[in-house]
């Protein structure tokens, strides 16, 4: 059947929705999911580990970061399983419902939210420092930059994620090397485990890891190959997780756990008392927060497309309306100093992560039922019953930790 030029944008417009097709390569694809798990959470970690240790760290990052990925690769199977590209939103509006839709994009929002007003808390602090301009004018510029390339599409953030995230790794390489030569901390200083401080740094390493949001991003730009899109999840929390444990590992061979500090860049550079280490510690710890803040400025741009109903991302006005309803009211609360650096990662943990990481479960369920199509790939054993009660029991235990914490009736743990 011949198709008019006009009948073809139609029929495009139907099978693809609001959402642009734009392909990914394999590397962006990867460096996406490091850039949305590497970003204030793996400056916070230090800090907020310093009284448990760095096993009980190291133990939570493992445990985590397993029961993460298999909620992920639920959020995966679920995509690979839907004709039509759509968000995390739109995903669990079409399997569990409108009230598993909303409060998936509350999730979704209250992650982006948390995370952006600790991106530019963090960043901001740097640029003053270096700069020497006003903690507001240094907060603002990093603000507009950053937006800059989101406005630019998913296309442009994979690309920029791409250099960026490979230049990280080389930086990380060369400082954690340097830690370790100049170590201040005996390493049996720092193997120390306190459980008690223990359940709150779950919570962190929820949060670092709770990037279910960037799966339908990688499967819309693996539409043309749909085999890609598990590999490069898992190339992305591989690579994640020797981040997330080697960065607090160096931070306590150079500093005792009293003079760590919330955003850890700025001690841990001091300690290695060179000029030339001191900007690559910071340098390092900006374009972490910055590569995370294009990844989720960028998912939460297109859910919110998604979910409000705007007819296509491609129009500049909704375009823009999200971005400033994104972007400005971080700028406002990390500005205003009311929400603290690592309370700000603690609460995205809390109420996003876990609800994120909770109804994939009931999403795959569902989507094996009433999906579109056969996957090109399926969760297979991780997606057993047993499994997925104990990703239920986990988050849902850490959940309700958290908010008996928040209600002062347990310790935060820092």
């Amino acid at each position: 059947m011949e198709y008019t030029e006009t009948e073809q944008m139609v029929a495009d417009q139907e099978e693809t929705g609001a959402l642009e097709i734009r392909r990914l390569t394999f590397t962006e694809a990867v460096m996406l999911v490091v850039g949305a798990t590497i970003g204030s959470g793996v400056l916070g970690l230090a800090y907020a580990s310093r009284k448990a240790g760095w096993p009980v760290l190291l133990t939570w990052l493992l445990a985590a970061g397993f029961l993460s990925v298999a909620s992920m690769l639920y959020v995966a199977e679920t995509a690979l399983r839907t004709r039509r590209p759509l968000q995390l939103s739109g995903l669990a509006e079409k399997y569990v419902g409108k009230t598993g839709s909303w409060l998936i994009f509350f999730s979704v929002g209250a992650t982006s939210f948390c995370s952006l007003i600790a991106y530019i808390t963090g960043c901001g602090k740097i640029l003053s420092t270096f700069l020497g301009i006003p903690l507001e004018e240094a907060s603002l510029l990093f603000s507009v930059g950053a937006t800059a390339v989101v406005w630019l599409g998913l296309k442009v953030t994979g690309a920029a994620e791409k250099y960026l995230g490979l230049g990280m790794i080389l930086m990380l390489l060369l400082l954690v090397g340097a830690s370790f030569l100049r170590a201040r901390v005996p390493m049996e200083e720092i193997l120390y485990a306190h459980w008690s401080w223990g359940i709150p740094v779950f919570n962190i390493a929820v949060f670092c890891y709770a990037v279910q949001y960037i799966v339908p991003e990688l499967a819309r730009g693996f539409r043309d190959r749909p085999d890609k899109l598990v590999p490069a999840i898992l190339g992305g929390t591989g690579i994640s997780f020797l981040i997330l444990a080697l960065v607090p590992l160096a931070v306590f061979l150079m500093l005792p756990g009293e003079e760590i500090t919330e955003v850890a860049s700025l001690s841990w550079g001091r300690a290695l008392k060179n000029p030339l280490f001191y900007l690559l510690v910071n340098f390092f710890a900006f374009c972490a927060m910055l590569t995370s803040f294009w990844a989720i400025a960028e998912s939460f741009l297109t859910n919110c497309i998604e979910r409000m109903g705007f007819r296509s991302e491609r129009d500049i006005r909704s375009r823009a309306l999200c971005l400033v309803f994104i972007v400005v009211p971080p700028i406002f609360l990390a500005s205003s100093g009311l929400v603290g650096f690592v309370n700000a990662i603690f609460s995205a943990g809390t109420f996003g992560g876990i609800i994120m990481s909770v109804l994939p479960v009931f999403m795959v369920r569902s989507a094996r039922k009433r999906g579109d199509q056969e996957p090109c790939w399926q969760c297979g054993w991780l997606a057993a019953r047993p499994v997925q009660g104990l990703v239920l029991t986990v988050f849902l235990g850490s959940g309700i930790y958290a908010l008996l914490s928040m209600a002062g009736m347990l310790p935060k743990g820092w």
